[in-house]
């Protein structure tokens, strides 16, 4: 590929070399350069690569892209004002522009909802026959392989080469999480959206490292209208007038009054063994009733977001049903089928906060107990685990304290901990500091009725103990734990 091919679109001036020569790959992080290859230097919180250039150069690096100036001694040197700006747009070039094979492209921003949301999308999507490949916390999604990521939202490399491989692999539509700072980081830069939504806004992501200000915050979450064919907003989000009106796009609503593009109405609580969900009907540009089989009634604004969405995308009444009934995130209130007449709940529950939502939630849907499996990190601040003992002992009616990531912390004085938590309830516990044991009990002491969450690993597929991290999927424990008790039944 041509240097110049991969310039294209992006305002630029040489400072030293040409544009008519070959390169191999594009690349940003400097271990990784070859003979050939263009570096770009990336300005990140903790570290600027402009420190590397030179290296990169001395690797045999053909060209280096720089916002500042400074010596480097390869043979061509690319003068940019923003790095970030301009690898999203390299990218898209070295990639052959994969948003233009792509129908239907949607992003999603807001504090909460998203991860939810995007589930939602997906499944309808497909219930639609529209294969669909996600961007987001659980990773990069095709199909049934997952490809973990550093970020919600990913560099813009990645995002353009997963777009790349998405297209590649069928995919007619990409959902991508759209968090603040991937926005401010110009990560999703590149791509012309066709939707554009916003979920919710809360207090959330201000310190080091993240946002100055709560204003700072707003305004990164309100660039995705910049970049967007249309936009779907929450009408009762606490900051839908200020993003109405700073937004470029036309706007759509949904919520829970009837003056909204899609509203809800009627929404109630469902349950059967294993399945929590919650059910309501459908306003707006149609009229029709959904069952969606995620717990919690704040889930009917994921829903009327989904819905929002997949309406434009050729989705029907039908496909729309069926994919939020059989909708699920992995590692967020996740069920897990045992066949028994109680409901088993995997969570990525990992803190006081996210504890207590999630529990309040399920006490909602009234078991006959609420059983809290879970465990605290090792080398982290000890109040966290006060906390925790303390929130599942006031919310549950039995709490079953185990392991979970200890690292280089011995599990029983971290038990200790959470004990101390406890202690300021009256709530039951048991302590059983292997957790595939633990599980076990919960399983086979499980009564009609009962809630089970097992909560802190969610999405997780393993447990980090002394530096090493050792396979460990709850799915599979629960599955080889039925299997077990299946095979131990004697025929008569």
């Amino acid at each position: 590929m041509k240097l110049s091919l991969l310039l294209n679109n992006v305002v630029f001036s040489v400072i030293k070399g040409n544009t008519d020569i070959d390169i191999n790959h594009l690349v940003y992080d400097s271990r990784k350069v070859e003979q050939g290859d263009v570096f770009v230097c990336l300005k990140g919180y903790n570290v600027d690569a402009h420190k590397f250039a030179d290296d990169a150069s001395k690797k045999g690096a053909a060209a280096v892209i720089l916002s500042d100036e400074l010596p480097v001694s390869c043979g061509t040197v690319i003068k940019v004002d923003d790095t970030r700006k301009a690898l999203a747009q390299l990218s898209a070039n070295y990639f052959g522009t994969p948003a233009n094979d792509i129908e239907f492209k949607i992003a999603l921003t807001g504090t909460k909802g998203k991860t939810t949301t995007t589930a939602m999308i997906k499944s309808i999507l497909e219930a639609a026959g529209i294969k669909t490949g996600t961007i987001g916390t659980l990773g990069i999604v095709i199909g049934d392989n997952i490809y973990k990521t550093n970020n919600t939202t990913p560099e813009s490399f990645e995002i353009q080469q997963a777009m790349r491989k998405m297209a590649d692999e069928g995919c007619r539509a990409l959902v991508i999480e759209a968090s603040s700072l991937g926005l401010k980081w110009h990560r999703t830069d590149a791509v012309n959206y066709d939707i554009g939504v916003f979920t919710n806004f809360s207090d959330d992501h201000i310190g080091d490292g993240e946002h100055a200000t709560l204003e700072e915050y707003l305004e990164c979450k309100k660039l995705l209208f910049k970049q967007c064919a249309l936009g779907i907003i929450n009408r009762d989000c606490t900051v839908y007038d200020e993003v109405i009106k700073d937004a470029k796009c036309p706007m759509e609503t949904f919520g829970f009054d009837e003056s909204c593009d899609v509203y809800a109405s009627n929404g109630e609580l469902t349950r059967k063994p294993g399945f929590l969900g919650v059910t309501f009907d459908v306003g707006g540009y149609d009229s029709y009733k959904v069952n969606v089989g995620i717990p919690g009634k704040f889930n009917i604004y994921n829903a009327l977001a989904a819905i929002a969405v997949c309406r434009h995308c050729g989705a029907d009444r039908d496909a729309i049903q069926a994919g939020l009934e059989r909708a699920r995130v992995k590692g967020r209130v996740e069920p897990v089928e045992t066949g028994g007449d109680y409901t088993l709940l995997i969570d990525y529950a990992h803190n006081a906060l996210s504890m207590e939502n999630v529990l309040t939630t399920l006490r909602k849907y009234e078991p006959n107990r609420l059983i809290t499996l879970f465990g605290a990190g090792g080398n982290r601040p000890k109040i966290r685990r006060y906390e925790m003992g303390e929130t599942s002992g006031r919310l549950s009616d039995l709490s079953v304290i185990t392991e979970d990531n200890s690292r280089f912390e011995d599990v029983n004085d971290i038990i200790e901990d959470i004990k101390v938590g406890l202690a300021k309830t009256d709530g039951k516990y048991v302590v059983i500091p292997n957790r595939r044991d633990a599980i076990e009990y919960c399983i086979k002491n499980a009564q009609p009725g009962d809630i089970i969450v097992l909560a802190g690993k969610g999405h997780e597929d393993y447990q980090e103990i002394k530096g090493v991290k050792y396979h460990m999927d709850e799915r599979e424990i629960v599955a080889d734990i039925l299997n077990s008790a299946v095979s131990q039944v004697i025929p008569e």
